[in-house]
């Protein structure tokens, strides 16, 4: 999983997958962005994902601390619009040659999506010529970009401590007894201590006839929920092809469906993850 020293391919992924949603809800004819990553003079922005801009220069773009304004929203850690790029003096000009010369871009701001106190990525959305950014436009960008941050703790955040083996099993035991008791009474108050064990189970505790899952399949099913593929996961957390896969035939068995896809929906349906 990323901490607070490493780069993060999972957020710009997330990144990626989610920009075409930003475009839809602000309806503004370029967005992009990319993840952070630290290096000696602080975190540096890696542009990875554009929708809408009118070539390719700004892919593979890498911004530093106080440079144009992604590097000053780095610096901050706020959301920051400005109304004409090119004549904004509050800002270096590092990237003219792309962003007004060749990108045309006007009014533009530039969203950072944090998590634990550390900018992960950051997000930009543009338009042209003499139209400007409004502040509707910016209400639904920051909520967007809360989502976002959201997506990307829970993706991110592993559980402080490791759960033992069994007591993954004391709580399927628990959750057995729930199933096949006749008592309803019994059949309550099993339920409540099943329901006070998902802390210490990662929050994967079932319920009397809801199907539970182990911390590392809920971290697998997270890291395939934002389109990673099977070789990706495993690298991201550490682990072979073969275990993750294992980890995901598991997972669609417990969740009683066919494929991974599935599997990811389900459980959000019964919030697992």
């Amino acid at each position: 999983m990323d901490d607070d020293t490493s780069p993060t391919p999972t957020a710009a992924r997330l990144v990626g997958l989610r920009l075409r949603q930003l475009q839809r809800a602000t309806g503004l004819p370029a967005v992009f962005g990319g993840a952070t990553a630290p290096r000696r003079s602080g975190r540096e922005l890696h542009i990875t994902h554009v929708r809408g801009t009118i070539g390719t220069s700004l892919l593979d773009l890498r911004v530093g601390p106080g440079r144009g304004l992604g590097g000053s929203v780095l610096a901050s850690g706020a959301l920051r619009t400005v109304p004409d790029y090119a004549s904004t003096r509050s800002i270096t000009h590092d990237f003219d040659e792309i962003v007004v010369a060749q990108e045309r871009i006007s009014s533009i701001f530039a969203l950072p999506v944090t998590v634990a106190g550390v900018v992960r990525a950051i997000i930009y959305g543009a338009v042209r010529g003499p139209h400007r950014i409004g502040d509707a436009v910016l209400e639904r960008a920051a909520a967007f970009g809360t989502a976002l941050e959201q997506e990307l703790a829970g993706v991110l955040t592993r559980p402080a401590t490791p759960v033992l083996p069994h007591s993954r099993a004391a709580v399927a035991e628990l959750a057995e007894l729930a199933r096949t008791t006749g008592d309803a009474a019994t059949r309550r108050r099993l339920d409540q201590l099943i329901a006070g064990l998902r802390d210490v189970v990662g929050g994967a505790a079932p319920t009397a006839g809801q199907p539970g899952l182990a911390p590392r399949e809920v971290e697998v099913l997270r890291l395939v929920a934002v389109g990673m593929t099977n070789g990706e996961v495993a690298g991201e957390l550490g682990l072979s092809v073969e275990t993750v896969r294992a980890y995901l035939r598991s997972a669609t068995r417990r969740l009683g469906v066919h494929n991974r896809t599935a599997a990811v929906h389900v459980a959000r349906v019964l919030g697992l993850l």
